[in-house]
């Protein structure tokens, strides 16, 4: 049975005036006999964003189908963790919470926005607002891309695909790796905070300690305040290859580090995923524009469910709504082909989205 962390440090929902008709108005639909069926098939396609705008700061978007982008931020929901926190508060599922937002901007166009392109034109040159205009590099000035949730702890699992197993058994003179993926204990270890991860097309970094600093795509995870599982993800587990193996004991350095971990571009909700043990997955590695290197994997071959991990993971362990997990990877890029300065890696899921991230050296 799994063991539940005490979860008590996640943001407080705010008891405004509008924040009670907005409840009331969900407890009404609650008690409509076919409210339930009706939810289920709005969220099925539901996928959220967080993103800036000059002025305005951080926003949350839902993404439709011919992937525009419809502002939904508000007072209870200034970003995807407090909506989070309102659905666990409420006790209310993610799916209803999201449903209703939904509804409430069903009727207008997809948010009008100036173009940046032409500061002098700005104020007269309206466009809507779509994924891809939002996936450019960070600027204050610009609409763009941040990372789809606020996690405020990133935990990571080692040697849940053999073939990273074999990978890190050839590179010590212990067999440790394999003893792992074989054991009834899955390895997770500590790999960030918000101050330490970024967003679509922010830098990772390569430590100054390290030769050998190299891409390690996954599928992520992000966990509701009862440790379910609300929302899906891709994350980029930069890691310091040369440091691990010099000493196993030297896996937080290895793991930890500024720019060591990448989230994006989209959240997406549980029912948005036929089967998440079933997700074809590829990465690629640009250097001057040309493909260094390409590898796949499909999810299929991780060595754990997922709820195995979290329960390894909540095990006397207090774990704060929100927390992203990542399940690994077994993308494995060959030595010989260490990140360096400029590179730029895409990872990518079909219906994912495309996270991509240059590199700099720290």
């Amino acid at each position: 049975m799994l063991k539940r962390g005490h979860n008590s440090n996640f943001p407080k929902y705010k008891s405004t005036e509008l924040g009670t008709k907005w409840k009331a108005g969900i407890r009404r639909k609650r008690s409509c006999p076919n409210f339930p069926h009706q939810t289920a098939r709005k969220v099925k396609r539901m996928k959220l964003i967080q993103f800036h705008l000059p002025n305005l700061g951080k926003r949350v978007g839902i993404v439709t189908r011919d992937e525009e982008v419809i502002d939904v931020t508000s007072e209870e929901s200034p970003g995807v963790l407090e909506v989070l926190a309102l659905a666990h508060q409420e006790q209310m599922s993610l799916g209803v919470i999201l449903a209703d937002i939904q509804e409430k901007v069903a009727t207008p166009a997809p948010m009008q926005l100036p173009s940046f392109a032409d500061a002098e034109n700005a104020a007269t040159e309206p466009e809507g607002l779509t994924l891809k205009k939002l996936d450019v590099a960070p600027d204050e000035n610009v609409p763009h891309l941040l990372s789809p949730i606020d996690a405020p702890e990133v935990w990571g699992c080692g040697v849940t695909y053999k073939r990273s197993a074999e990978m890190r058994d050839d590179d010590t003179e212990q067999d440790i790796y394999s003893r792992v993926y074989h054991a009834d204990r899955p390895e997770i270890f500590f790999k960030g905070t918000p101050s330490r991860c970024v967003g679509p097309n922010g830098f990772i970094g390569i430590r100054s300690d390290s030769a050998l600093t190299a891409t390690e795509p996954e599928l992520a995870y992000v966990l509701g305040g009862d440790g379910e599982i609300v929302g899906y993800t891709l994350c980029n587990d930069v890691s310091a290859w040369d440091i691990e193996r010099d000493n196993p004991l030297y896996l937080p350095q290895s793991k930890v580090f500024y720019g060591c971990c990448a989230l994006g571009p989209m959240f997406l909700t549980p029912s948005e995923i036929d089967d998440p043990y079933n997700l074809d997955m590829q990465c690629t590695v640009l250097r001057d524009a040309d493909i260094i290197y390409q590898g796949e994997v499909n999810t299929s071959q991780i060595n754990w469910k997922f709820e195995q991990l979290t329960e390894f993971l909540m095990r006397d362990n207090p774990i704060p709504l929100g927390t992203v997990v990542s399940t690994g990877t077994g993308i494995i890029v060959p030595n010989d082909l260490p990140l360096a300065p400029g590179d730029v890696v895409q990872i990518n899921i079909d219906g994912f989205g495309t996270l991509s991230n240059p590199v700099k050296q720290l």
